[in-house]
């Protein structure tokens, strides 16, 4: 939403721990290792692949490459890890191979409870990297081991000691690799906590600080262009999947392709007595078509034609809890959410035009999901749409902020820059038709 991703704050952070360690006179620079399960497991690659001060790594069920995630969709990972743009350039197996010719073990667990098992990701995590090790000369310093007892998402004790061993034997140490027992040793949490300043900052309270004071004064459609990476379909094909003619209102039930391989669903409405090229009115809400009943009710009932669509990620397009992971794939692979949606709701109102004897369509978008894509596909489609009827909205997108919003509920809503960029009157501005607000007061703002 502001430009910033947690890997690269992360990346910063570590590398200030870093430069402590390789300063602090009891500490053998040539001997610095790193190791860590899960999101330690892989910001463990990140840090030791792009900071050669870290001589040996063992990252413990921490990473899987881009192929592995879009075969098994319970592989996505966090969203932390799959930054903006990631993998248009690098991938986790990149990482890996970075670390050549420095000593690397990768641990996994069989039967991994969480994500990552090591029969899935082997392939490409390690069968993929061993030859960059051989080149240097080097197969031996990079090494796999697969855990099996227990075999969940763990750091027990066989996978402690094979880190043991690991980093024992690159260390040149001569301790043992079994684990000495210290479980006298082991202090509570309250004796290890060094506690944190009030001031310190979580992400969502630096985000709060970095947001602008107000957007540009003048937002641009190239800018606006990029920012969603908005890239023109056409509906390829329209897909009559039902149909209902009965009480004086017809229906058909849609499937939109469109030619980038993607779609959505509609329903569309219209009085059996208002001519074939009525007026059209474009429905979408946050809650899907199901929810849009009355906002569809009164348009039919002024004679138009209606279609009431779900977009990607929305109502019957949504892929319920996997919505977040896959707008984070898609956006780490460069695509936004956000452009795609618009995209979609441009081409759907060219249909709707081709339905209305090519008069411009009406939007009426109640929420703030909508409500965004609304204003963007007007801003970047212009001579398509007459005006835009938002119900729900809000005024800025400063309140994904101050509420704060989960990106879950909203992931479209956090594509990278928007808000440092735009905000909802720059949009409605570049729109440059009627947007009308209305609040939940039932009072009613007019933007142009």
């Amino acid at each position: 939403m502001l430009g910033a991703n947690a890997v690269g704050l992360f990346y910063l952070a570590m590398r200030r721990g870093l430069d402590y360690l390789n300063g602090h006179p009891s500490v053998d620079r040539s001997r610095i290792g790193m190791t860590g399960l899960s999101g330690g497991g892989w910001q463990t690659i990140v840090l030791s692949s792009l900071d050669e001060r870290i001589a040996a790594a063992a990252p413990v069920a921490g990473y899987a490459s881009f192929f592995s995630r879009i075969e098994r969709m319970n592989d996505i990972g966090d969203i932390e890890q799959n930054p903006t743009d990631m993998f248009t350039s690098v991938d986790y197996s990149h990482l890996a191979a970075m670390r050549a010719p420095r000593p690397t073990l990768l641990i996994y667990n069989a039967e991994d409870s969480c994500c990552f098992r090591a029969p899935f990701v082997k392939r490409e995590n390690f069968d993929a990297v061993l030859p960059f090790f051989r080149l240097y000369g080097r197969e031996d310093g990079f090494g796999w081991h697969q855990d099996t007892d227990p075999s969940d998402h763990n750091y027990q004790l066989d996978n402690r000691q094979q880190s043991y061993r690991f980093f024992g034997k690159h260390f040149g140490l001569s301790a043992t690799a079994e684990e000495i027992p210290v479980g006298e040793e082991v202090k509570s949490f309250d004796e290890l906590s060094v506690g944190l300043p009030p001031d310190n900052l979580t992400i969502l309270g630096l985000a709060r600080k970095i947001a602008p004071a107000s957007a540009p004064a003048n937002p641009s459609a190239a800018i606006l262009k990029e920012t969603v990476r908005f890239r023109p379909v056409d509906v390829e094909r329209a897909w009559i999947a039902g149909n209902t003619k009965r009480k004086g209102l017809e229906t058909l039930s849609y499937g939109l392709e469109f030619n980038n391989g993607l779609s959505a669903a509609g329903t569309w409405l219209k009085a059996i007595s208002a001519p074939d090229k009525a007026p059209a009115t474009i429905v979408i809400t946050d809650g899907g078509r199901k929810t849009s009943a009355v906002e569809v009710s009164a348009r039919v009932n002024r004679g138009e034609q209606v279609l009431a669509l779900d977009l990607l990620l929305i109502g019957e397009m949504a892929p319920g809890t996997r919505t977040s992971g896959i707008v984070n794939l898609s956006a780490t692979l460069g695509e936004r959410a956000l452009g795609i949606q618009a995209a979609q709701l441009v081409a759907a109102g060219r249909w709707m035009q081709s339905l209305s004897g090519g008069r411009k369509v009406r939007i009426e978008a109640s929420g703030m999901r909508t409500q965004v894509i609304a204003l963007t596909a007007a801003a970047l489609g212009p001579g398509i749409f007459s005006e835009i009827t938002v119900r729900r909205g809000i005024p800025s997108l400063r309140h994904l902020l101050d509420a704060p919003v989960e990106p879950r509920a909203a992931p479209e809503l956090f594509c990278l820059d928007p808000y440092k960029r735009f905000d909802i009157d720059g949009l409605a501005k570049l729109a440059s038709i009627p947007v009308i607000s209305t609040q939940p007061q039932g009072h009613t703002a007019i933007l142009r």
